[in-house]
């Protein structure tokens, strides 16, 4: 199939007299067959990224390779890439034959039965065989997604680009289509980029994630390692729901204190960080033990503020007064949906040694990760090693 290269990718664009930089120096290598997800916020420059791959945005800076070949002078149609848009983009005076069979028609020498033949095959795939002779307007959003996606598959592509293609469905058709896009590209076996701002989409589908903030490429890895191996507080903070919980701590010797916090670490976890080093102390909210008494000089007492009930899971939104600038903080746990816990009571809260992090406050880099199951940190490191080997040999 293929394998893209980004090379020092910036995009530009002029608002009035001000220069906006919607993407910043980016490089980026997909591996041919990768299922690669491009996930962060509402402009980061993750959808104008994908773009410029298709070709229908320039970049300013950088060069875009598809198996070594340089492609900034080919039009999107000579890129031999597929792309599913957010609105499906369907031709509303087509069928879903027509809507399949329509780019294959203007940009192939393939005869009408050959056609007819890829059609036939992707409409099987994506199961809409019993819809080709119907109009877009008789279609649910699943079913016109499907059409969109089936109407990619037909071209035969080197990649498909797929942009934000399931925030239009309802939570239970986004569920279904999260498993056919996955499954479908593990059986077409096609270099696959996929951009969402969705949680579960960027955990569940991909092989890597590509984290965008600002137009900066934050980090790139695995779920697995994104998850429990943050680069920064940008990236702890965004993947994972609800969010990590961070508190401004001071290092004090073998202490992180704050105001109402004083916590005992193990040296190797603040090893060459100087004493009186401002950090932030992250707590993923899972990790968060509650206590009706301190059973530990590590407990520190909260008033609750919010409860809200999942089911099976409860989430406690606390407040925590007067941090060291004088201001409350507000930090969430997730507990088991039986605790008994309501607002306006007072718990302690309690962090198992093996479960926080540490990020320099000023430039919000990792010093210090949690510790792992044995076996997951063996699998992380085994892909993390992998990756580099690859990486030395090109």
């Amino acid at each position: 199939m293929a394998r893209i290269e980004l090379n020092g990718i910036t995009k530009t664009f002029a608002e009035g007299s001000d220069e906006i930089v919607a993407v910043d120096d980016v490089d980026l290598t997909i591996e041919n067959d990768e299922f690669l997800i491009m996930v962060g916020p509402s402009g980061s420059g993750k959808s104008t990224l994908l773009r410029m791959i298709a070709g229908l945005e320039r970049q300013t800076e950088g060069e875009i390779t598809i198996d070594g070949e340089p492609i900034g002078d080919l039009e999107p149609g000579e890129r031999n890439i597929a792309m599913v848009f957010q609105n499906y983009a369907l031709y509303p005076n087509m069928s879903v034959r027509g809507n399949m069979s329509f780019g294959l028609k203007m940009s192939t020498d393939l005869s009408d039965d050959e056609i007819d033949g890829r059609v036939e095959d992707a409409a099987q795939t994506m199961n809409i065989g019993h819809m080709l002779d119907s109009d877009p307007s008789q279609l649910s959003g699943g079913e016109k997604q499907r059409v969109a996606i089936g109407r990619a598959t037909v071209r035969d592509p080197n990649a498909f680009l797929m942009d934000e293609p399931l925030s239009n469905l309802d939570a239970k058709l986004r569920a279904e289509m999260r498993t056919e896009i996955k499954r479908l590209q593990r059986e077409l076996g096609v270099t696959t980029v996929y951009v969402t701002h969705n949680q579960t989409e960027a955990m569940t589908m991909g092989d890597r994630l590509a984290i965008l903030n600002d137009g900066k490429l934050q980090q790139v890895g695995t779920p697995l390692e994104c998850f429990y191996r943050p680069a920064n507080t940008f990236v702890a903070g965004f993947v994972g729901s609800p969010s990590m919980n961070f508190f401004e701590v001071t290092l004090d010797g073998d202490r992180l204190t704050a105001d109402s916090i004083s916590y005992d670490v193990d040296p190797d976890a603040t090893e060459g960080i100087d004493d009186g080093t401002e950090l932030l102390f992250g707590v993923r909210p899972e990790d968060i033990e509650l206590r009706e008494e301190a059973d530990s000089p590590d407990d520190f007492e909260c008033v609750v503020d919010v409860v809200e009930p999942m089911g099976s899971r409860k989430y406690v939104y606390f407040t925590r007064p007067e941090d060291e600038n004088g201001s409350d903080e507000t930090f969430v746990a997730e507990v088991d949906g039986q605790l008994p816990v309501e607002s306006s009571e007072t718990w302690f809260v309690h962090v198992p040694k093996d479960t926080f992090y540490l990020f320099d406050r000023g430039s919000g880099e990792a010093v210090h990760h949690r510790r792992l199951l044995e076996r997951t940190e063996r699998e992380l490191l085994s892909k993390i090693e992998g990756r580099n080997a690859e990486t030395a040999d090109t």
